[in-house]
């Protein structure tokens, strides 16, 4: 019998997206979470009734063939078996995918239609720069493989960022024909005032379900949702307590107290999250090496608007450099940075774009004396169309006369799929595996490699066995 009890007459329950299989455990444990402590508990989740649960996308595709000697379609495909009720949702970084560059259409193509048919049902596409031309793609192949799109606005504060501009840029994803719209706060600085101004502007403009993901980086994030769900959100992100709070979601379990006996009564089951909770607080204990999260909130982003991971990656790059001191002043020139590039929403890759400059300017000690490759090809128009207007002196220091492009980035990038499956063939198993190389070329190549040899080493075994087993006259059926 399902957990979740039935709606009564006269309520608008909230659904509930569970994060903590992918930005749970990104955020607070450095996406290291392994496919073999998500298994155990999946039953008990697909009981619960969420809305959906988020398992992939983000990070956590480098992070398999980087760090975790996993396969991470083979991950999806063991989830996609695991939950049997509840539908799964990927985040996609639009152009990017699940990387941290604009991929050619052909491999943007294939990607979302293999997602799709390895088990996602509900693809949340955001770009960067809110540059819809670069969520296009993507958005076109989910339709047509019968997935759920939902066009995602990453949400951000600047001059150019107000109601109006988010209003704008969801009439655009409605037209592409999203099912949904999301507001994505990534920094966890979307107030309850904000939200329930842009919810109402938007609900009224698109006439979509409203979802809204806030990290609770600041502290605000409940209270946030609180007063979006009042103003009409249908769904919220939560991560289960165990993994939740600081740079992750509001904990599961507190929302659905919350909003408990109210006409926005989710109908989730306390009881059965709590015994899911004491699940991930033993495995969240394996990750202690990873385990990044502070004891408190971190009011810093209310004034500099950086994700918490980007505060640990400051962290790193300064230690490196023997400059720890420095941090303030890093700080303090994120917002300098990020006003001069036209006031990018700070998001991957856009986060590590500015907050690298950001370090370079202070070690440097001048402005733009030396500038990353990645900045120069922002400059260029490469990532996309600036929210607003990249400072012209900064654009003249850095690219001289050259003019941006203006059209869609893709729109110069050759196909790459048939290289990339010429080049991977002798160790292709399967066509995923085209697509993980065709993402990240020295990651994938070092895994598909490893995988070779531990097979055929366990073939050799294997062939050693059957030789022994014969000379005793017993030849294995």
């Amino acid at each position: 019998m399902p957990a979740k009890k039935p709606a009564q007459a006269g309520k608008r329950p909230v659904g509930i997206t569970d994060t903590t299989l992918r930005d749970g455990h990104q955020s607070l444990l450095a996406t290291r979470m392994k496919t073999e402590d998500m298994l155990p508990i999946a039953e008990k989740m697909d009981r619960v009734g969420f809305h959906s649960l988020e398992v992939w996308g983000g990070a956590t595709f480098d992070t398999c063939l980087r760090f975790l000697n996993e396969d991470p379609w083979e991950r999806l495909r063991s989830l996609r078996r695991a939950f049997k009720q509840t539908k799964l949702q990927m985040l996609l970084r639009g152009q990017n995918l699940v990387g941290y560059k604009h991929y050619p259409d052909d491999v943007v193509e294939a990607f979302v239609k293999k997602a799709v048919s390895n088990g996602i049902d509900i693809l949340r596409i955001f770009d960067a720069l809110n540059d819809v031309r670069n969520m296009e793609k993507a958005i076109a192949v989910g339709k047509k493989a019968k997935a759920h799109i939902q066009g995602t606005i990453s949400y951000t504060i600047s001059p150019v960022h107000d109601v109006a501009h988010y209003v704008k840029m969801a009439k655009s994803l409605a037209d592409l024909g999203s099912d949904s719209i999301c507001i994505k706060d990534m920094a966890g600085i979307l107030t309850p005032t904000a939200a329930v101004d842009l919810i109402a502007e938007l609900k009224q403009a698109v006439g979509l379900p409203i979802q809204v993901h806030a990290h609770y980086t600041s502290g605000m994030a409940a209270m946030t949702y609180l007063k979006a769900v009042e103003a009409g959100a249908d769904v919220i992100d939560t991560s289960i307590s165990s993994l939740a709070l600081a740079t992750s979601q509001p904990a599961t379990e507190t929302m659905v107290a919350t909003l408990a006996g109210t006409r926005y009564d989710t109908g989730l089951d306390l009881g059965l999250l709590s015994e899911i909770a004491e699940y991930f607080k033993a495995v969240r204990a394996k990750y202690r090496q990873f385990d990044v999260a502070g004891s408190t909130v971190d009011t810093n982003v209310l004034m500099y608007q950086i994700p918490g991971g980007m505060i640990s990656n400051f962290v790193s790059q300064l230690q490196q450099q023997n400059a720890l001191d420095k941090l303030p002043e890093v700080l303090k020139e994120v917002p300098q940075v990020r006003k001069d590039l036209g006031y990018p929403p700070l998001v991957t890759p856009t986060s590590q774009i500015v907050g690298s400059q950001a370090v370079l300017n202070v070690l440097m000690g001048e402005r733009y004396k030396m500038v990353t490759n990645e900045v120069k090809a922002y400059i260029r128009g490469l990532y996309g169309r600036p929210p607003g207007k990249v400072d012209p002196a900064v654009r003249k220091k850095i690219i001289g006369d050259e003019k941006p492009i203006t059209h869609r980035p893709a729109d110069d990038i050759k196909p790459g799929l048939a290289e990339a499956k010429k080049e991977i063939a002798p160790l292709m198993e399967k066509e995923e595996d085209v697509l993980s190389y065709a993402l990240f070329p020295p990651n994938a190549r070092k895994f598909f490699e490893e995988r070779m040899a531990a097979r055929t080493a366990t073939d050799q075994r294997l062939v050693e066995e059957a030789r022994k087993e014969s000379k005793t006259g017993y030849y294995p059926v």
